[in-house]
């Protein structure tokens, strides 16, 4: 299920820049740069992209865990809670730290 108010606050973070799309994903919104996923926005709360060994520091705080797809655990990729995403220093941090990820990567 899509969570528009979270959609919105991540739309605001993120801001305008060229190569930044918006594609529905995982039951959710998904904001890619030059094709590459950066972060989403669901019910249940909010993706983020850091890159394997780019985490540790996220994982460590309340209210983030590591992406669980099925059995399956994400290396580099955080569930941001509420508690986590709520927090407007936090939420800004988190998302500076999957758009510095993402532009490392090629273009797709």
């Amino acid at each position: 299920m899509r969570d528009l108010g979270l959609e919105e606050l991540v739309r605001q973070e993120l801001g305008e820049r060229p190569g930044l799309s918006e594609k529905p994903m995982f039951g959710g919104l998904a904001f890619l740069l030059n094709g590459n996923l950066v972060c989403g926005a669901r019910d249940d709360g909010m993706l983020v992209r850091l890159g394997k060994g780019n985490d540790g520091w996220a994982l460590a705080l309340p209210g983030i865990s590591q992406m669980v797809m099925g059995e399956r655990r994400m290396h580099g990729w955080l569930r941001a809670g509420a508690e986590a995403y709520g927090d407007d220093v936090l939420r800004r941090r988190l998302l500076d730290a999957a758009l510095d990820y993402v532009l490392s990567l090629p273009p797709k």
